[in-house]
């Protein structure tokens, strides 16, 4: 168990693309630490600069207080889980799970000792005979990870390894690789592109675009106080409502957003935003932040036309319009009788549900 740090570490491809800009990651021991976002933003180059499959073009890896930028990954102790498996299709499920430990020369009762228990870890006991074209989706990904734990890397890597599973069995394993990951204590990168598994899963997140790293911090931190736009856009649904700050009374700022004035606590925003009043600043409001007004309640109060209903069990997501003015809201089941197309509808958002982005 061990930290990972990443001090100013770019990729240039030749021809001058950027994959990776001056990423600065600390990842601590024991840590699940996700790397997230969209296809191309870097998330897999980066993890693959770690592994030590791509040699970075500036910057230096350290796991603890070993530089390993150009280590080669043989010798940097990590396990790693690829997205297509890169299991080999003509043998056993033992004989794949024992390649690793057969390059290390292991003695063949200590192999057999540790498939073993890597296979009852990973609830595949009884199955090492079985050829892994004979296995599903799901066995084949958890042989795959038994294989990157038999060695007992000091550093787990996961490069998109649900993506090719359905969206139950996803949930299953995601929770299964979370479970062996803290009985473990082991350090592990996650790459993927799917917020709400980043979310479920990790400790910490990483959310990348362009190359660059925007946002380093907990699923909380991420979703309720995004560092961009593209945060705030990326993690979720947000309504992002650009307008400007009028006054400002206390720890109170007044906004006005096209003829709607709303409260906020000035507590609730980025550093980079000054609270002065005839700055123009963005308000993420997450839709289940926004609820049905009462008669008692007039401040923050948005009153609208429903333009879209879409129900989804626990909660009903509606498109509201009011003026120029459109917002969604997420109201739960039990604050009220479902709207429809065309219902007036009176919007109470509370001032600590906003949060000042930019």
């Amino acid at each position: 168990m061990i930290p990972v740090k990443l001090e100013d570490v770019s990729k240039v491809y030749p021809g001058g693309a950027a994959a990776v800009r001056d990423v600065n990651l600390t990842i601590g021991a024991g840590e699940f630490f996700t790397l997230l976002g969209p296809s191309g933003c870097g998330k897999t180059t980066t993890l693959r600069m770690i592994a030590g499959f791509t040699l970075p073009s500036s910057g230096r890896i350290w796991f603890g207080d070993r530089d390993v930028t150009r280590v080669p990954p043989n010798e940097r102790d990590t396990g790693m889980v690829f997205q297509n498996y890169a299991l080999f299709p003509h043998m056993t499920v033992f004989e794949n799970v024992a390649f690793g430990l057969r390059v290390r020369r292991l003695p063949k009762d200590e192999i057999r000792r540790r498939v073993e228990e890597a296979l009852a870890q990973v609830h595949l006991a009884g199955l090492g005979s079985r050829r892994v074209d004979q296995l599903s989706g799901g066995q084949q990904q958890r042989v795959a990870l038994a294989r990157a734990l038999v060695i007992r890397p000091k550093v787990l890597l996961l490069d998109e390894p649900l993506s090719n599973l359905d969206a139950k069995l996803r949930e299953e394993t995601r929770s299964e690789i979370r479970r062996l990951q803290r009985e473990l204590g082991i350090t592990a990168i996650y790459v993927t592109h799917d917020q709400a598994e980043a979310m479920a899963i990790s400790d910490r997140i990483a959310v990348m675009e362009g190359g660059r790293v925007h946002q380093v911090g907990t699923p909380q931190e991420i979703y309720h106080r995004p560092a961009t736009r593209f945060v705030a856009t990326f993690i979720g649904k947000s309504n992002l409502l650009e307008g400007v700050l009028t006054r400002v009374e206390g720890n109170t700022g007044w906004v006005r957003v096209g003829e709607w004035e709303v409260g906020v606590h000035l507590h609730r925003r980025n550093p980079g935003v000054e609270p002065r009043p005839g700055r123009r600043v963005l308000l993420s409001i997450r839709p289940e932040g926004l609820q049905p007004a009462s008669d008692q309640e007039h401040a923050n109060v948005l009153v609208g036309t429903v333009e879209r209903v879409e129900f989804g069990g626990a909660y009903t997501e509606y498109t509201v319009a009011a003026g120029s003015l459109k917002v969604m809201a997420a109201i739960a089941a039990a604050d009220g009788d479902l709207r429809r197309v065309g219902d007036p509808l009176r919007l109470y958002v509370p001032p600590e549900r906003i949060f000042l982005v930019e």
